[in-house]
């Protein structure tokens, strides 16, 4: 039998830690805002997915359904869901240097690098889907 053994579990000494205490810093709180915009995200998806079985239930649904987004609660409710959507993905994107080490003939890639081939990236997708949107008309 071990001597040092207990039935109970001593108490040690924790520092009390405020549930705000991400507030200290701005890095902190652009960590804690982008964590929190996936909820966002979230929602941006479901939408879609909500938006495609509508469709896939008729005509007459699917024009409720954007007569449903056309109004100006959920308009404005939208405009917040964009800016949401805008910063988590901006911040995303300025994060991917560090989330993302890219290395060519053995050299680390510069971060300014990866950060701008993102953004092209991002404009490409975004230009395709604008394009997709507007039907090819361009």
């Amino acid at each position: 039998m071990n001597p040092q053994y207990t039935l109970y579990h001593p108490k040690w000494h924790r520092r009390r830690i405020p549930i705000f205490w991400w507030l200290g810093r701005g890095s902190y709180i652009r960590f804690i805002t982008r964590e929190l915009t996936s909820v966002f995200v979230a929602y941006a998806a479901v939408l879609l997915l909500v938006q495609l079985w509508v469709l896939h239930r008729g005509q007459a649904a699917y024009e409720q359904f954007l007569g449903w987004l056309a109004s100006t609660p959920v308009l404005v409710a939208h405009g917040v869901v964009w800016l949401a959507l805008l910063f988590h993905t901006v911040t995303w994107l300025w994060l991917a240097p560090k989330a993302l080490v890219v290395k060519v003939r053995g050299r680390r890639v510069p971060d300014a690098l990866v950060v701008v081939a993102h953004y092209g990236a991002w404009a490409i997708a975004s230009g395709f889907v604008a394009w997709l949107v507007t039907g090819g008309t361009w």
